[in-house]
């Protein structure tokens, strides 16, 4: 929810990693999978809102969610539904598109998602009064932190480090990967990929989301019990 990373791994793979830092009372322990009308979804469920913040699914879709647009934000209760339900309405319309065009977004809180739909890469920012749409190179290489959490000069300090790391080295794998979303910013406790302010928000768990042609992987590590889940869904082309 909170520090997204998206890394190509050559034609038609990538992986997405996304280390989410929330009140630990909201913390799921496993992959919920969810079946209907010849669609599969799989994602870790929040255990108070319902919802979740990252998805993936058999019709070749992925979908992480990070609060906040592109700076913080007043906090103007009541709201219509959770940000993390969206996520899982996403999966009932035939693509990217149509989502964007048609799902009614006034009422719900500002939000940033990250969207893999048939090859295709975008981030669809809502501010609480405008959507923003912009696609992405699908081999380019990405951060997103949660505008909710990390003013602008911590963001930045953040894409410092993904920059330092891409830099400074060959390989990236979903090793590399899992070590750099362990350790950047290590020694900042407040802002660092994992992090904790007095423990009333922590990153409580990193879910990797690997992209291959002709499947998707998620794996969940539930960092508060130190257990880890998988499962893996084979590419078809079905549609809701």
């Amino acid at each position: 929810m909170c520090t997204v990373s998206y890394i190509p791994q050559g034609k038609d793979s990538f992986v997405l990693t996304s280390n989410r830092d929330v009140n630990s009372a909201r913390s799921p322990k496993n992959i919920t999978r969810l079946e209907q009308n010849g669609q599969v979804t799989l994602f870790p469920q929040d255990e108070e809102a319902g919802g979740t913040w990252i998805a993936i699914s058999n019709t070749n879709k992925v979908v992480c969610l990070l609060n906040g647009a592109f700076e913080n934000h007043e906090y103007c209760p009541p709201y219509k539904q959770s940000r993390g339900l969206l996520v899982l309405d996403f999966f009932t319309f035939p693509d990217a598109s149509v989502f964007f065009e048609r799902y009614d977004f006034e009422g719900i809180e500002p939000f940033t998602m990250v969207v893999f739909d048939e090859d295709n890469l975008f981030e669809f920012r809502w501010n609480g009064e405008v959507p923003y749409i912009r696609e992405l190179d699908t081999s380019g290489f990405y951060l997103w932190s949660s505008a909710t959490l990390y003013p602008k000069e911590i963001r930045e300090r953040r894409q410092s480090w993904f920059q330092a790391w891409l830099n400074h080295r060959t390989d990236f794998g979903l090793e590399a990967i899992r070590h750099f979303h362990r350790t950047g910013g290590k020694g900042d406790s407040g802002n660092g990929f994992i992090m904790n302010r007095n423990n009333l928000v922590q990153t409580v768990s990193i879910t990797h989301v690997v992209k291959k042609s002709n499947g998707i992987e998620m794996i969940y590590h539930d960092l508060l019990n130190d257990s880890v889940k998988s499962e893996q869904l084979e590419v078809q082309k079905v549609f809701p």
